[in-house]
């Protein structure tokens, strides 16, 4: 349930009702806005009346969460959340661009490649470091040696750094380096991951997994957000259907379905939800008009010769057209870059 306080609320009677909540073991998560302060409280309110916090002092009132997603709700927060990464805010009416290669593939690849994408408007820098593959033989990423090379790539170009973690055990390692933690589609319903990375205080990038409904994918966030971290992102990368012409389907219609329901940040990531080059441009139009808050692209600078996904990464020359194309449709939806 969210409790709504009056605009003239004191801080004693706020703690007061944050005191009454938490006596009968509810897990309060205060959110205070430009004139009121709202109280969401999570946990079993059968045992509770409703009426014995409307009249608490400073109470205006009590709204029932009928969605199993309580922190991730617009009725918890009405209002967009603005995620911050450094420098970089995802959310509100500036797009972001996140792009760079699947895979950290060497300093020098990152290095190159990162100034070219700075250049053309790009503010957060991907790529893998830690890279789950379908077959064991595949290329599985660098490790803690790409990480570094990613972050060292990114200050350089005043961005900031986005890479997958895959379990637990690697949270402090990205957390030394990288400014975004990303959780791939394999990993939306790892629980235990979601529980620690609730923990950090550094934004999540959550990825909606390949068969996931919207409401799992606003269930997965609020696994993190009930660990006390607000700051997730969610993604749109394709959902696995019944056709065989793109690898995935990008379910654009989830975005304005995302923005109705819940008041986190999306972004959309076409290079995985098609898997072919030459539909990545279109789709990443298509989800700007849709009213996303920014995209994931894969760049590389030679895809023919990349580690991991070069048939679905941009050559340089495609992103910067991109990026001009974008920008058009950007301030037709009243956003800007």
């Amino acid at each position: 349930m969210v409790v709504v306080m009056h605009e003239t609320a004191s801080e004693e009677n706020i703690q007061n009702v944050i005191a009454k909540l938490t006596k009968i073991n509810f897990d309060v998560h205060r959110s205070t806005g430009v004139n009121q302060t709202v109280l969401g409280a999570v946990g079993d309110k059968r045992g509770l009346d409703p009426r014995e916090l409307e009249v608490l002092p400073d109470v205006y009132k009590v709204v029932q969460i009928t969605e199993p997603f309580k922190l991730a709700s617009r009725t918890f927060q009405p209002r967009d959340t603005i995620v911050k990464a450094g420098p970089v805010t995802i959310g509100g009416d500036k797009l972001v661009m996140m792009a760079g290669p699947c895979s950290v593939e060497g300093r020098d690849e990152i290095r190159e490649i990162a100034e070219v994408l700075a250049n053309a408007g790009a503010s957060v820098l991907r790529g893998g470091a830690f890279k789950p593959r379908s077959s064991p033989y595949s290329f599985q990423g660098l490790g803690e040696e790409g990480l570094r090379y990613l972050s060292d790539a990114a200050r350089e170009n005043n961005m900031v750094s986005v890479s997958e973690v895959m379990e637990s055990s690697q949270i402090p390692l990205l957390l030394e380096h990288i400014d975004i933690l990303q959780v791939g589609a394999r990993n939306m319903q790892n629980f235990s991951l979601l529980r620690d990375l609730g923990k950090i205080r550094k934004p999540v990038l959550l990825k909606r997994g390949l068969s996931a409904t919207i409401e799992e994918l606003l269930m997965a966030a609020e696994y993190i957000m009930a660990g006390g971290n607000y700051d997730v992102i969610l993604c749109e990368r394709g959902i696995r259907t019944f056709e065989k012409y793109t690898r995935n389907t990008l379910d654009l219609s989830a975005v304005p379905v995302v923005k109705k329901l819940s008041h986190l940040p999306i972004v959309a990531d076409p290079s995985h939800a098609t898997g072919r080059r030459d539909k990545v441009t279109p789709m990443a139009r298509a989800a700007i008009a849709a009213g996303t808050d920014g995209l994931l692209v894969e760049v590389h600078q030679n895809p023919e010769e990349a580690m991991s996904d070069g048939a679905q990464s941009l050559y340089p020359e495609q992103f910067q057209r991109l990026m001009q194309e974008l920008d058009i449709i950007a301030r037709a939806v009243g956003k800007t870059w």
